[in-house]
């Protein structure tokens, strides 16, 4: 029932900047822990950040502390990532994922049912 909406993406050149959404209907998404993903072509599927359902706590890919900002817009049952600084190397497809509940690793891909169809991010000149 819940699905996401992911928008966004797009081309940048290094050092810019990009806020991804990531627009839940269906539910309320403030129920949800929310994560980020990303894969770039040839790599496995990595987690860049996450919101938990539990007072909004935030973690981040070491790669990208200091760069992304996760946050909450309830108001508009949407998930937004504020990325910053980006370097070439943050190119990828990057996902948006929820789930009611984790029982291990806030990003693991393994512990997220719900996924958007993704959105293309590339760095470059």
């Amino acid at each position: 029932q819940l699905q996401l909406v992911e928008s966004g993406g797009a081309l940048v050149q290094p050092g810019g900047s990009l806020r991804l959404s990531c627009a839940a209907s269906g539910a309320n998404l403030g129920d949800y822990t929310v994560a980020w993903f990303r894969q770039a072509p040839g790599k496995e599927r990595e987690g860049v950040s996450c919101i938990s359902s539990y007072r909004d706590n935030t973690y981040y890919l070491d790669s990208v502390k200091g760069r992304f900002t996760v946050s909450r817009a309830n108001s508009k049952n949407t998930v937004n990532l504020q990325v910053n600084t980006l370097r070439s190397d943050d190119t990828a497809v990057y996902y948006c994922a929820a789930t009611g509940w984790v029982g291990g690793d806030l990003l693991d891909t393994a512990e997220y049912n719900n996924w958007s169809k993704g959105n293309q991010v590339t760095v470059s000149t």
